[in-house]
């Protein structure tokens, strides 16, 4: 067994949340203590091991090679010693969760099936906040992010959730029969430019000049759509509530598939069993709804 010197546990899981939130702030806010606090447990940690684990920049805290090679062998340590912790108590083993998800996914699929969930894994216990796509995982104290797109972001690995075909929904008071009847009624947009004119190639149809309103968001685009304002082409998996209740139709077939709902972990972090437990039950879930 190798020799332990004084191990200087508190400054080792103060550097932990420190490099998961990427900011000595949200550390002090999750270990309770004062931001000076959290400053002191580094600076003695850094001259303990006579390296330097942070670079300071305006955008916030970047580990260095050092911090980066500390991090993941302390992750699993302190999840290691939780585990243990519950099995010595005889509570039962339980892992937290911080997961960020994009809004549409969040509010179309995920939340309502979270009961599911919940009853189907009682030792994982999830987190939520909600981001419009664009999210920082270690900055923002999450432990993964569900993000839309092609799975290429840089400095993160993307797990493959679900394909997300989008195609036109409306309130049933717009009166569409035809492709025809779709091009001249206002076609919402979100900030995703391209997505009219893919749809359109599908249909061979050319797309007609684009002027409705911009929404950063699906969920926008469907409520206003629901007042009856315009057509918005949207993920119809997100909306089946909306469809189920007759607030929203599918007018046309046509669908175009311009992205998928990813699982993304930072390319430095081991992927948690709590994660993996996730990932498996939602794709579970989309095989076999």
């Amino acid at each position: 067994m190798p020799d332990r010197p004084d191990i200087p546990l508190n400054a080792l899981r103060t550097f932990e949340v420190a490099a998961r939130q990427g900011s000595f702030t949200r550390a002090a806010i999750e270990l309770r203590v004062t931001q000076a606090a959290v400053s002191h447990q580094i600076a003695r940690l850094e001259d303990t091991l006579r390296v330097t684990l942070f670079h300071r920049t305006p955008a916030g805290l970047v580990m260095t090679d050092a911090g980066q090679a500390l991090f993941p062998v302390m992750e699993r340590s302190l999840d290691d010693i939780a585990r243990g912790l519950d099995r010595v108590t005889g509570g039962p083993p339980t892992e937290i969760l911080n997961i960020g998800v994009v809004t549409t996914f969040a509010v179309g699929w995920l939340i309502p099936r979270l009961q599911t969930f919940t009853r189907a894994h009682p030792e994982v216990t999830l987190r939520l906040s909600t981001h419009n796509n664009r999210v920082e995982i270690a900055r923002e104290g999450l432990d993964v992010a569900i993000r839309f797109g092609d799975g290429q972001w840089s400095g993160v690995e993307a797990h493959h959730i679900m394909d997300a075909p989008m195609t036109p929904l409306c309130s049933p008071r717009l009166d569409i029969q035809t492709l025809a009847d779709i091009r001249r009624h206002t076609l919402l947009r979100s900030y995703r430019a391209d997505e009219w004119p893919a749809w359109f190639a599908q249909t061979a149809e050319v797309c007609p000049p684009l002027t409705g309103p911009v929404l950063d968001s699906s969920i926008g685009l469907a409520d206003v759509a629901v007042e009856g304002f315009g057509i918005a082409l949207l993920p119809v998996a997100m909306f089946e509530r909306q469809l189920l209740s007759g607030r929203l139709i599918r007018p046309v077939a046509t669908t175009v598939t311009l992205g998928s709902y990813w699982l993304t972990v930072p390319k430095d972090r081991r992927i948690t069993s709590a994660s993996q437990t996730l990932l498996d039950w939602m794709r579970n879930v989309v095989a076999d709804p």
